[in-house]
């Protein structure tokens, strides 16, 4: 990365550092995920203030210097997603997901599917009507949005036939460690999964992010779904996700 650059971007994170800076985690197009400060950004008369919020989706100028943090020197808004932090149901579930892309994508890496996932999600999120309170880890875009990361970051839970002896019926569980699903007589240690959980997280996986909730999700498919994800993000990534509990 040159030491002045340009490059869209979400802002995951924000923070106060200092008396006026913003420190902020990114993921941008060009250079996957970033730190940076913008400076002197919470003062009343910053020009920058309003456009680095997080689910903020922006084009930015970056300079980096001699420290781990790069500097924001300009910032343009490509999308606000204002609707996204009005909304409490939509804050709630845009939060887990811009989260899951905190704990998932942690260097300097570009991934150009990984920034399209996170756009796509927060476009249909903010676009997405105004819904009654409900637990926000159950909604099927943050599902699909998650299960889309898991995709490109290597980790796509294996759906078609068992694991372990390649049985394509009585499927009856996940088994994280194995990374897909097991059959009745495979299951030992696995989580159970309802077959129409498991026709839940196919469909998930299949329908654009945008489509996740013409899927038709049931309250038990969504548990099955939450809990695959789950169980490989503890496996493979050693982490769980503070904001989604059900």
């Amino acid at each position: 990365m040159s030491r002045a650059s340009k490059t869209e971007a979400v802002v995951l994170r924000s923070f106060r550092f200092g008396e006026a800076d913003r420190v902020l985690h990114l993921y941008t197009a060009e250079h996957g995920r970033l730190g940076a400060v913008a400076k002197g950004v919470r003062r009343t008369r910053s020009r920058l203030g309003g456009r680095l919020e997080p689910f903020s989706h922006v084009e930015l100028l970056l300079h980096r210097g001699r420290g781990e943090l790069l500097t924001v020197t300009g910032a343009a808004l490509v999308r606000a997603h204002d609707r996204i932090r009005a909304d409490s149901y939509r804050l709630g579930v845009g939060t887990i997901g811009l989260e899951a892309m905190l704990r998932l994508f942690t260097g300097e890496e570009r991934n150009d599917r990984a920034f399209l996932a996170l756009t796509r999600f927060l476009d249909a999120l903010d676009d997405a009507p105004s819904r009654a309170p409900e637990s926000p880890a159950l909604d099927p875009l943050v599902l699909s949005f998650q299960l889309k990361l898991l995709w490109v970051s290597g980790y796509l839970p294996h759906l078609d036939s068992c694991v372990e002896c390649g049985a394509e019926t009585g499927l009856a569980g996940y088994l994280p460690a194995a990374g897909g699903v097991v059959c009745g007589r495979c299951d030992v240690g696995a989580i159970r999964v309802s077959p129409d959980g498991l026709r839940a997280i196919s469909a998930l996986l299949r329908a654009p992010i945008a489509d996740a909730p013409t899927v038709g999700l049931e309250r038990a498919g969504a548990r099955d779904a939450l809990a695959v994800v789950t169980a490989s993000y503890e496996f493979q990534g050693g982490f769980r996700l503070r904001t989604a509990t059900a």
